[in-house]
C-alpha cells in the first residue's frame, strides 16, 4: 500500500518572516509536493507574549505571495488548546511529568547543572515529585510547569542530516511540555498538531535539531506515530549568525514593497539550493523535477547586500 507524503508548513506570528524563512518554507513545500503529496498550513501562535499583532496575516500573505499553497484551512494553535490539554493529562497519568517549581534563575544558579554549548542542563530539582503532588502546589500558590521525564536519547536519522545522537541530559535534561502561564510549550503542541494533521515528513531549519528526540519521546509516550525529520541549514548573514535586523531589512513584506517578483526570489533560493546554475525567475511549480533534497549544500547559506542585488532588492 503506497503511503502519501503529508509535510507542513507551521510559520510562528511572533515576528515577520524573512528570507532564511521563505528557503524553509520552500524546501519543505518541494519535498511533498514533487512526490504528490499534501501541505498543511499551521499557525504556532501560542506564545502570546511574543506574538505581534497582524503578523499571522502577513505569514498567509507571505507564503501566497511566494506561491506556496496548502490542502484544506490552516490550524490555530490557540483553537487547539482542548487537545493539548489531554495530552497532558495523559502524560500525568502515566507519570511521565512532575510539576516543576524552578525558575530560570534557580536552574542556572544550581551548581551540578552542566553545560552544553549555551544550554543550561535542568539539574532534576523538582523529579522527585509525583502528577498527584500538583494540586497541594497549585494551593499554597507556587506557580509550576511541567516537565517531561527524559529516561532515554532516541537516535535517530535525519532526511537531511543523516544519524544523530543527542545526550538530552547533557543538552537541557527534563523539558518543559507545559508553562505555568497555563499554556503548552512548543515540544507538546507540534507533536499533538503533527499528529492530528496526519504530518509524515518534517522539514525545517537544523537549528532544531535538538528539539526532535524530544518529540520522538512524546510521540512514544502519548502512542503516536512519529514523522521522518529533515534539517537543513540555515540562511546566514556575512557574519555567520542568523538572520536579524543587523543584516538588514530581509522581511518578505520588504521585498514585495520594493517591487521584488517572487519568481526572482523564488529563483535565488532555489539556486541556493543547487537546483539551478544561476538565478533565474522560476515559480514554485517549476522547481518541482528538479527538487532533490541532496542537492542543498550542507553549509549556511550566506546572504549579503550583493546578492540581493540580483533581485533588484537594495535592502
Amino acid at each position: 500500500m503506497s503511503t502519501t507524503t503529508t509535510g507542513r508548513l507551521a510559520p510562528s506570528p511572533t515576528g515577520a518572516q524573512h528570507v532564511g524563512n521563505a528557503r524553509t518554507y520552500l524546501i519543505a513545500w518541494l519535498s511533498a509536493r514533487a512526490r504528490g503529496g499534501t501541505v498543511k498550513l499551521r499557525i504556532e501562535d501560542i506564545d502570546s507574549p511574543r506574538i505581534k499583532p497582524g503578523a499571522a496575516d502577513e505569514a498567509v500573505s507571505d507564503l501566497r505571495w511566494l506561491g506556496l499553497d496548502w490542502d484544506g484551512p490552516p490550524a490555530v494553535q490557540t483553537a487547539r488548546l482542548p487537545h493539548y490539554t489531554a495530552a497532558l493529562e495523559e502524560l500525568k497519568r502515566q507519570e511521565r511529568v512532575y510539576p516543576c517549581t524552578c525558575t530560570r534563575s534557580d536552574i542556572a544558579a544550581a551548581a551540578s547543572a552542566p553545560h552544553a554549548g549555551d544550554e543550561i542542563a535542568y539539574p532534576g530539582t523538582c523529579a522527585h515529585r509525583r502528577a498527584t503532588d500538583a494540586p497541594a502546589l497549585a494551593a499554597a500558590g507556587k506557580p509550576f510547569a511541567w516537565r517531561f521525564r527524559v529516561t532515554d536519547d532516541p537516535v535517530y536519522t535525519d532526511l537531511f542530516a543523516g544519524e544523530q545522537r543527542i545526550d538530552l541530559k547533557r543538552s537541557g535534561g527534563d523539558f518543559v511540555v507545559w508553562k505555568n502561564a497555563g499554556t503548552p510549550a512548543y515540544q507538546l503542541a507540534v507533536v499533538v498538531d503533527d499528529a492530528a494533521t496526519g504530518v509524515t515528513e518534517v522539514i525545517r531549519g537544523d537549528d532544531l535539531i535538538p528539539s526532535t528526540p524530544r518529540q520522538l519521546l512524546l510521540y512514544d509516550a502519548l502512542g503516536l506515530t512519529s514523522p521522518e525529520f529533515g534539517h537543513v541549514p540555515l540562511v546566514v548573514g556575512e557574519d555567520g549568525r542568523r538572520l536579524a535586523k543587523r543584516h538588514g531589512d530581509t522581511r518578505l513584506s520588504a521585498l514585495r514593497a520594493a517591487g521584488v517578483a517572487p519568481e526572482s526570489l523564488v529563483g535565488l533560493l532555489a539556486w541556493s539550493c543547487g537546483w539551478l546554475r544561476e538565478p533565474e525567475s522560476v515559480t514554485p511549480r517549476d522547481l518541482l523535477p528538479r527538487f532533490h533534497l541532496s542537492a542543498i549544500p550542507p553549509q549556511p547559506f550566506v546572504l549579503t547586500a550583493e546578492v540581493l542585488k540580483r533581485i533588484g532588492y537594495a535592502g
